[in-house]
């Protein structure tokens, strides 16, 4: 995994796997907010099954599956989630890219 640290609260990573889960957890997240479409490339773990995992471990996770611009639905979702879901908060989409325009709604 490429984290990159957005603020204490927020980071970002390309496409995690279940079993990545767990060292996720380890390094202190919290919660996980999942940007990435299902099906989007051949072989791509789903939504489901990375939520398994997470909840396994305790952890709250979101799927806010983006696949063009932003539309409205997705960034008041992502600002409602915001306001409840604990603190530290790792996104994820294929590069993180998407995950983080999501976050960077918060400051509009």
């Amino acid at each position: 995994m490429n984290v990159r640290k957005l603020d204490d609260n927020f980071s970002v990573t390309g496409q995690i796997t279940p079993e990545q889960v767990k060292a996720v957890s380890e390094t202190g997240y919290k919660s996980i907010v999942c940007a990435r479409p299902d099906n989007e490339e051949f072989g791509q773990p789903s939504f489901d099954e990375v939520a398994r995992a997470a909840e396994a471990e305790g952890m709250q996770i979101v799927h806010i599956p983006v696949s063009g611009p932003l539309g409205e639905g997705q960034i008041i979702r992502f600002h409602d989630a915001w306001e409840n879901l604990p603190k530290p908060v790792l996104g994820y989409c294929r590069s993180g890219a998407r995950a983080g325009s999501l976050y960077a709604t918060l400051t509009r």
